[in-house]
């Protein structure tokens, strides 16, 4: 494994592998050292949960950071093309992290430069990284990722992470079920993927009376940056709110994640059940980037 670019390009042995290694990070057995190694965190998009964990895992290893934070004080505002851009930063560091709006930006920065490229997210596309972070939490909560029964719900038209995770489950023999509006479905390619693996899936339009049989239910929140229409949005936004009343017949495995942030989909109430599971989701992100580094890396 050269980069990490999409879901598509990791088999169930490579997954697991990592899996693996994410475990034995977090228990202390192994140890990697990236003493005197640079990473380029490059964030054309915001970012809280994703940039500081990189950076945490990081560091954790030893290694040191640069980071860039959008465009506003770099050499793209003078007409710098975005393959000079990369091909300078690569001069500087040993493995590339970029966010970006632009789909397909990550895959083409991989075939420019000749060190390792992590997208860490691209537009509506894919975001991969999120995705090994919640394979590891449903692995830790589960015991498995094998034959699970999973709910998307939100928005999963423009969700990156639901696409990302779908792709990856779909290696493991999972039912889904996916809850949505109809104007914010799962796009038809994963749709197609998962049909052509004989992954089952239903579309539902409605959390509520729909989530009792499920392993883990993976919450979106409606992404207002993702629309053209402001209406649209405001039309849409506050459409599934997960409450702890609807929990009450719920299997005792079950866990409520998210990619956070959250706005409103998850009330406040959830937070205290044993059941809410997404702070500790977003722990497990440094434990996977620690692992996926490494191996990029070379260093376990």
């Amino acid at each position: 494994m050269k980069n990490m670019i999409s879901m598509r390009d990791l088999s169930k042995k490579d997954i697991l592998h990592l899996m693996e290694i994410a475990a034995k990070i977090e228990d202390g057995e192994i140890v990697p050292d990236l003493k005197g190694r640079l990473a380029a965190l490059l964030f054309f998009e915001p970012s809280t949960r994703t940039m500081f964990s990189f950076d945490t895992a990081v560091k954790r290893m030893n290694g040191s950071t640069i980071i860039m934070s959008g465009t506003k004080n770099t050499s793209s505002k003078k007409g710098e093309t975005f393959a000079d851009t990369l091909q300078t930063i690569a001069q500087y560091s040993d493995i590339i992290i970029m966010r970006t709006p632009v789909e397909g930006a990550a895959r083409y920065a991989s075939e420019i430069v000749n060190i390792p490229v992590v997208n860490a997210g691209d537009g509506a596309n894919q975001h991969p990284t999120q995705a090994l972070l919640d394979l590891y939490s449903i692995m830790k909560t589960q015991g498995t990722l094998e034959g699970l029964k999973v709910g998307l719900a939100g928005d999963l038209r423009f969700g990156r992470t639901v696409h990302s995770l779908a792709q990856a489950l779909s290696l493991f023999g999972v039912q889904f079920k996916f809850i949505s509006p109809s104007f914010l479905q799962m796009p038809e390619y994963i749709k197609d993927d998962l049909e052509a693996r004989k992954i089952k899936f239903t579309e539902l339009d409605d959390i509520e009376g729909n989530i009792d049989d499920l392993d883990i239910l993976y919450v979106t929140r409606i992404q207002k940056e993702r629309f053209a229409d402001p209406e649209d949005y405001e039309n849409l936004k506050g459409s599934y709110i997960l409450k702890k009343s609807m929990l009450d017949n719920v299997k005792t495995n079950f866990k409520v994640m998210h990619p956070l942030p959250r706005v409103d989909e998850i009330n406040t109430d959830v937070d205290d059940t044993k059941y809410a599971y997404y702070f500790p989701q977003a722990k497990n992100g440094v434990f996977t980037r620690q692992a996926l580094i490494a191996i990029l890396l070379g260093e376990v």
